[in-house]
């Protein structure tokens, strides 16, 4: 059996046209002059999509105030300012999701206990030379958060 080469090609030409037609943007035409006009998206802007996306908000605004916390207490403590800037901003992070748990604001002295946990962590990290430091830290900020958490809520 023979293989006409110019009607395999063209086929497949047909083929190949038919599926670049299929995946190009979607294609508006203006009746008035007959030219094709594509449509875009209005650019996001970062307000935008912060509003959009909750969760990133908070953790943006934790990370922030996590890094001037933490840059404070490892000036104070002489442990560096980059470095507590570093662990603030991972600590403020994680504080800014755990305010946003929609699960924790059901149990508001269960968030406010972690809340107190996570930062006194973070202290005790950006602060201390040992391992040690930031559990105790941790524990006591736990401690502190509870207690928080009992006056305001009960």
């Amino acid at each position: 059996m023979r293989v006409n080469w110019k009607v395999a090609l063209s086929a497949v030409g047909i083929t190949a046209l038919g599926i670049q037609a299929a995946a190009t943007p979607a294609l508006a035409q203006n009746n008035q002059s007959g030219y094709v006009q594509r449509t875009y998206r209005k650019p996001v802007t970062f307000k935008q999509y912060l509003s959009d996306h909750p969760k990133i908000k908070s953790a943006t605004v934790g990370a922030g105030v996590g890094t001037a916390a933490g840059a404070v207490t490892g000036l104070v403590t002489g442990r560096g300012v980059l470095r507590g800037a570093a662990v603030g901003a991972g600590t403020g992070a994680g504080v800014g999701l755990i305010r946003s748990s929609n699960i924790l604001s059901r149990h508001p002295i269960v968030r406010d206990l972690a809340t107190g946990a996570a930062v006194g962590g973070g202290l005790g990290w950006a602060g201390g030379r040992t391992g040690g430091t930031v559990g105790k830290s941790a524990a006591v900020g736990g401690a502190v958060g509870l207690g928080i958490g009992m006056l305001k809520h009960l």
